[in-house]
């Protein structure tokens, strides 16, 4: 893989960015000739100048100062603290590094320009001194561009994309309005009412920046997830790809009539890959909307769960592949596929690698999308709730490329202890319980791996010398059940507020349950009026903020619902159902209830451990060559247990030196394994969790590992608002 910046030739002799990509290019060529012990030389300066590394999203570096023999000796260089964190705030972005600056962003979104060897900041970029609009939510990297001129810094906060000088941090001149453009323009319909919004960054081909996007996941009416190229200097749309087709566009008639009108989602909301030379941008792609219930829109759903190649240039759709049909469990693809190589019968195939929240690794033909590995259209359980047609195979790769755990039944419960064990199996049997794909239903059924992984949005790192591919996954057990989304009783205004939290809010909040982690987004919740008054949430509801979408579709009964059960209130109105009308109810008759966690009464996973992993797969072979679990539970540490693996966020990078260096863990420590045999080689206890890509490079000679550290999230674990920085001590790596 080449990592040149496209740019024009004549550019390329003047730009030290693309000097050092060559370099880049040239070390990895190297050391994909040679053995990982090879002593090949660490440059004297080696940036990360594009989020994963490199336009691969190989999160590869040939940097070797750090190595199995010192790694031990690390420590902190330098930490830098945001000072924005708040409730449960997180930080999820991977820096870019370039001629010696680290460009980061915080809670808030602001983006930060670093001095890379001292952490010194050298600006500050606050996205609400541009818009006027308060913003927080999640932001997981930034992109560069040059001309050989003119730099810049662009990246997408909440529902902006920002377009900043990247000597000054100041808006752009002549980049939409005053250096930033709203996402929710240049969709070719009217979703203005809706919401739009970006947390990973587009990918830079040309003169192009090409996005992706989050949206609305229903019940209510959400937007389309539609890929666009954004002029780097205007910010004009260039080019649009329809991932729900209009009328005469492939895939139409995969939904039913006029879907494109009212369905949304199948948004390429984890990042982008670029293969420069072939002129192709791959990404990977989520499910429909509404997530568990699709009569509204009967049929495969394409471009909706597939990996699609694109003409970077023009957006043309070179090939697709789906990796789940009807979509009825929220498993998105949930990274950029990452750019590897594969050696069969003594010659290389360049493919595309797309790890999945199911735990299923699927390697494509790079240029005409077939998988190189058989995949099977294996049957699957059906639905039983009206007016739903579910797809009756999904698509498996060989078990050797099943890195999830995908089953759980009675006798499969946990181990941690006899009564564990003993409420688990109780549990289990008096619910639905087997294989994946089981469909939701009106009894409780299981969902693993749950609704975030398997993987997530770090995605994978890719080794060239032994075509190794280094990817994450947690093994943790969730539950879904349906219900009518009209309730069938009268009921108050407060148990109305109730019923709308649990069916449209609680997928990102969690549920009011001491054992599901994500139960403090709900405690800070029933504190709201202690922080804003009925008109400031009403305002938050209509408008959204941040990660957080816009409401605006709620009736006005709707909106006093929810505002009496967050400020305990309406508790003796009287609701009848002939009067209630939702804005949803219509178009999706039957909601979930949320996604139940199963856990034991310490909190601890129903199902066996490892609950995490790290995983290494040969992808000449087609199997996993090594599974550590990930991470482990301090208190079931301190009781003598073995790591146990946790819940993880956040993906790996691979280093020329043998070490791959990952946080994730909801034991807030950063790793580093050795790649080769997956033993833990070193551990540092940051302030809090890592969930976040590390990133690493090289200043006058001195290798680095920065990781955000910002802890919260979907994790649930208590919130930070640092960048740690780690190198050897200036003696041992000379």
């Amino acid at each position: 893989m080449t990592a040149q910046l496209p740019l024009p030739k004549s550019d390329a002799m003047r730009l030290p960015l693309v000097n050092q990509l060559i370099l880049i290019s040239a070390l990895t060529l190297l050391v994909s000739r040679w053995s990982s012990a090879a002593a090949l030389p660490s440059p004297a300066d080696h940036g990360w100048p594009v989020y994963g590394g490199d336009f691969g999203t190989t999160k590869f570096s040939p940097l070797q100062q750090i190595n199995r023999d010192n790694v031990r000796q690390l420590q902190p260089a330098w930490i830098f603290h945001t000072g924005d964190q708040s409730g449960r705030s997180t930080i999820e972005c991977n820096p870019l590094v370039i001629d010696g600056v680290v460009y980061l962003t915080t809670v808030t979104l602001k983006a930060v320009a670093l001095e890379a060897a001292t952490g010194r900041k050298l600006w500050e970029f606050d996205p609400q001194s541009a818009t006027g609009e308060s913003t927080r939510g999640v932001n997981r990297g930034l992109s560069f561009w040059t001309d050989g001129t003119d730099r810049r810094i662009l990246y997408p906060a909440a529902r902006h994309l920002f377009c900043l000088d990247a000597a000054t941090g100041k808006p752009a001149a002549g980049f939409g309005k005053s250096g930033f453009i709203d996402l929710r323009e240049g969709f070719d319909q009217d979703i203005f009412f809706l919401s739009v919004g970006a947390t990973s960054p587009g990918v830079i081909y040309r003169d192009l920046i090409i996005m992706g996007s989050i949206v609305g996941e229903g019940p209510s009416p959400a937007a389309p997830g539609h890929i666009r190229a954004f002029d780097v200097r205007t910010g004009q749309r260039r080019w649009i790809f329809h991932t729900i087709p209009h009328p005469g566009e492939f895939g139409y008639e995969t939904w039913p009539p006029d879907a494109w009108k009212t369905i949304g989602g199948a948004n390429a909301w984890g990042g982008l890959t670029l293969d420069v030379e072939r002129g192709l941008v791959f990404c990977g792609t989520g499910s429909a909307s509404y997530d568990h219930w699709g009569g509204n829109r009967i049929g495969a759903n394409l471009f909706a769960n597939c990996v699609l190649a694109l003409d970077a240039a023009t957006g043309k759709r070179r090939w697709h592949f789906q990796t789940v049909h009807h979509d009825l469990w929220d498993y998105d693809l949930p990274c950029p596929p990452t750019l590897v190589t594969v050696q069969r019968d003594g010659r290389r195939i360049d493919a595309v690698a797309q790890p999945s929240k199911m735990g299923h690794l699927f390697v494509l033909h790079r240029e005409t999308g077939e998988p190189l590995f058989p995949v099977e259209e294996i049957p699957v359980p059906q639905s039983e709730v009206p007016g739903e047609k579910s797809w009756p195979t999904q698509p498996f790769p060989p078990r050797s490329l099943r890195y999830a755990q995908q089953r759980l039944t009675p006798d499969e419960a946990t181990d941690l202890s006899p009564s564990a064990n003993a409420f688990a199996r109780e549990r289990l049997a008096k619910m639905r319980t087997g294989d994946i794909f089981i469909p939701p239903g009106f009894e409780p059924s299981l969902v693993l791996p749950e609704f975030n992984g398997g993987s997530e949005w770090g995605g994978a790192a890719y080794d060239p010398a032994t075509r190794t591919l280094y990817v994450n996954a947690s093994n943790h057990p969730k539950w879904i059940k349906m219900v009518p989304a009209k309730p069938q009783t009268e009921m108050s205004l407060h148990e109305l507020g109730q019923h709308l939290y649990r069916v449209i809010c609680s997928h990102c909040h969690g549920l009011d349950n001491p054992r599901n982690p994500a139960s403090p987004a709900l405690a800070t919740l029933k504190t709201v009026k202690q922080r804003l008054t009925a008109a400031q949430l009403r305002e938050l509801i209509e408008k959204g903020r941040g990660q957080m979408p816009s409401f605006a579709t709620f009736t006005e009964l709707e909106k006093r619902a929810v505002l009496a059960f967050l400020f305990e209130d309406g508790k003796t109105e009287i609701i009848k159902t002939a009067d209630l009308k939702l804005s949803f109810a219509d178009a999706i008759p039957y909601v979930a209830t949320g996604h139940h966690a199963m856990t034991d009464p310490e909190g601890y996973p129903l199902n066996r451990r490892p609950w995490g992993t790290l995983n290494a797969i040969d992808l000449d072979a087609g199997r996993i060559k090594w599974q550590v679990p990930l991470g482990t539970f301090p208190a079931l540490e301190a009781r003598g247990l073995p790591p146990t693996g946790t819940f993880n966020i956040g993906g790996p990078i691979v280093t020329a030196a043998g070490l791959v260096f990952i946080g994730a863990a909801m034991d807030e420590r950063l790793h580093a394994y050795d790649k080769d045999t997956g033993k833990l080689l070193w551990e540092f206890q940051m302030a809090a969790g890592g969930y976040a890509t590390p990133a690493t490079f090289a200043i006058n000679g001195r290798q680095f590992v920065l990781i955000a550290a910002g802890g919260g999230g979907k994790p649930g674990t208590k919130s930070g608002d640092s960048y740690y920085c780690f190198a050897l001590p200036e003696r041992a790596g000379k």
